[in-house]
C-alpha cells in the first residue's frame, strides 16, 4: 500500500501529486505492486472523445429532443424536483446537455451542466470494470473463491438464529465459499447494513461497526472489509440475489491484486485514460463549490437534507479515507456518459483500450438466473441490469441489450448498444414524487429519427 498521505487522501483531492506519481510510473514503464504493466493499453482503434454534435447528423430529431427540455422544465417548475442535469448522446455525439433548477436550496444557486453529483451505486459499474481489467490479465478466475485473495472470507457462515435482546447470532457453514462472480452479481449472501431489507442484518452490521456507503469518519476500506467478512450471510452463496456490499469487497480485492490503493487504481487506469477529470471519491477545495447539495421536500419546498446515518458533505469534509467501490464516487453527467461511451465502443475510447470487446460482451451477458432476479424484463450481468426481448416488448426500456442502473441520490443512466444511445440524468434528492427517470428514458429513445 502507498504510504504517501497526499495520494491516500482521495482521487480528486490530490491531482497534482497523483499526476506526478503516474508520470514517474509511466516513465519507468511500471506500476506499483505486482501489476504487470498498465491495465489499459493503446488500441489500433481510435474512437473520438465524446463531443457535442448536431442531432440530425446522428439520426436524432431536434423537435423530439424538445420534449426532454419540456419534461425537465415542467418537473422543476411543478416542484417535482429541485434541479436536474440531463444528457443524451448518440454515436459518440452529445445531442442534448442542459441543466435546470437549483443546486442548493439555501443559496438558490442555479444548477450548471458541469456540476458534480454523488453517484452512489453508479460507482458499482466502475468498480466492476476495474475488476474485469485485472481479470483480462489472467490474474484470477471469476469463480475463484474470494478467500484465495482475502483470507478473512474463509469459512463463511449463513445466519441461522438471531437474538434481538443481546444482538448475538448463530450460523451454519455455507455450502461453498463466496466467489468473485458472486460479489459482482450480488449473489454472495452479504448484506447492506443500514439500507438492508432485513432488520436483523441492519442490527448485526451496526453492532459490528460496518460502514455502509459513505462516511466522513477516518475509516479505511481494508478494516471495514475485514469486519464484514466475520459476519453472517443472508443465504448460501449463489442461491439468491441480495443487493450488497460486494463491490466494496471488490474495491479491496483490486488493491490486493494490483498492489495499488483503490482510488489510485481507478484514477490511473480508468479516469485518467478516459479524461474523466471530475470523477473521484472526494473533491478538492477548488471543486467543492460545484458539488450539488442533497435536498428533500418539506412543507411544499425543497430543503437541504440533514445529517442522518451519513453526512451529505462527505465528498468535501471529514477524513476522506474511505473508498467505497459500491457507492462512494462523485461525477458529472458528461464524465459518466464518457464511461458509458467506452462500453458502447466495445471497451475503447480515444485510442485507449480499457476492456477487450470480448470482455465487454461477457460483462453485458446475463449472469444471474431469471428466477433469482427480476421478472424476465431484464437480466443481471456483471454490475448492470440488461434489457431482454421481453423488456423491449414492454416498451420504454430500449433495445435488447440496453444496460442501466442508478444511484441512491436519484441518479439514473442507460446505454443502448443497438441504437448507440446514452442517457444520463443527474439529481440529488431523497424523497418526493419524481417521475423524470422513466419519462427521460422513453423520451431519449423516441428522439431517434432515422
Amino acid at each position: 500500500m502507498d504510504s504517501n498521505p497526499e495520494v491516500r487522501t482521495g482521487s480528486l483531492t490530490s491531482v497534482k501529486s497523483l499526476n506526478r506519481w503516474i508520470g514517474v510510473a509511466a516513465a519507468a514503464c511500471i506500476v506499483l505492486g505486482p501489476l504487470p504493466g498498465a491495465a489499459q493499453t493503446q488500441s489500433s482503434k481510435h474512437s473520438p472523445p465524446l463531443s457535442e454534435g448536431a442531432p440530425q447528423q446522428v439520426g436524432i430529431s431536434r423537435d423530439r429532443l424538445a420534449r426532454i427540455d419540456q419534461l425537465c422544465r415542467d418537473a422543476v417548475q411543478s416542484g417535482q424536483i429541485p434541479g436536474v442535469v440531463a444528457l443524451a448522446a448518440r454515436r459518440g455525439k452529445i445531442v442534448f446537455h442542459n441543466a435546470y433548477g437549483t443546486a442548493d436550496a439555501d443559496t438558490g444557486r442555479p444548477l450548471r451542466r458541469d456540476d458534480i453529483f454523488r453517484i452512489a451505486s453508479q460507482s458499482k459499474a466502475i468498480t466492476a470494470t476495474g475488476v474485469m481489467m485485472l481479470w483480462e490479465q489472467g490474474r484470477f478466475k471469476l469463480d475463484d473463491p474470494i478467500s484465495k485473495y482475502l483470507p478473512e472470507f474463509k469459512s463463511p457462515q449463513v445466519l441461522k438464529t438471531y437474538n434481538e435482546v443481546d444482538g448475538t447470532w448463530t450460523g451454519e457453514p455455507a455450502k461453498r465459499g463466496i466467489t468473485i462472480r458472486d460479489l459482482l452479481t450480488h449473489t454472495s449472501g452479504l448484506g447492506y447494513g443500514v439500507i438492508d431489507g432485513d432488520p436483523r442484518f441492519k442490527a448485526i452490521y451496526a453492532k459490528a461497526g460496518i460502514v455502509d456507503l459513505f462516511t466522513t469518519e477516518p475509516v479505511v476500506l481494508a478494516d471495514n472489509v475485514r469486519k464484514l467478512a466475520a459476519l453472517p450471510l443472508h443465504h448460501h452463496p449463489g442461491e439468491k440475489f441480495t443487493y450488497s456490499e460486494g463491490l466494496d469487497v471488490l474495491g479491496r480485492f483490486i488493491e490486493v491484486i494490483s498492489g495499488q490503493p483503490f482510488d489510485v487504481f481507478l484514477q490511473t487506469h480508468i479516469f485518467g485514460p478516459l479524461g474523466m477529470r471530475d470523477t473521484g471519491f472526494y473533491l478538492p477545495e477548488s471543486k467543492a463549490g460545484r458539488l450539488v447539495q442533497v435536498q428533500k421536500p418539506a412543507d411544499g419546498k425543497w430543503v437541504r437534507y440533514p445529517v442522518t446515518f451519513y453526512d451529505p458533505n462527505y465528498p468535501i469534509q471529514g477524513a476522506k479515507t474511505f473508498f467505497s467501490g459500491g457507492a462512494g464516487l462523485c461525477s458529472t453527467a458528461k464524465d459518466y456518459a464518457t464511461f458509458l461511451q467506452m462500453y458502447l465502443n466495445g471497451g475503447e475510447l480515444g485510442g485507449v483500450r480499457i476492456l477487450s470487446r470480448t470482455t465487454v460482451e461477457t460483462i453485458l451477458s446475463g449472469q444471474v438466473p431469471v428466477d433469482l432476479w427480476g421478472n424476465g424484463d431484464k437480466v443481471y450481468g456483471l454490475a448492470f441490469g440488461i434489457v431482454t426481448e421481453k423488456g423491449k416488448a414492454k416498451g420504454g426500456e430500449g433495445s435488447p441489450g440496453t444496460f442501466d442502473w442508478g444511484g441512491y441520490f436519484n441518479t439514473q443512466y442507460f446505454a443502448d448498444p443497438k441504437e448507440g444511445l446514452i442517457g444520463v440524468l443527474m439529481k440529488q434528492t431523497q424523497g418526493g414524487n419524481d417521475e423524470t427517470g422513466w419519462k427521460f428514458r422513453l423520451l431519449v429513445e423516441q428522439s431517434v429519427d432515422d
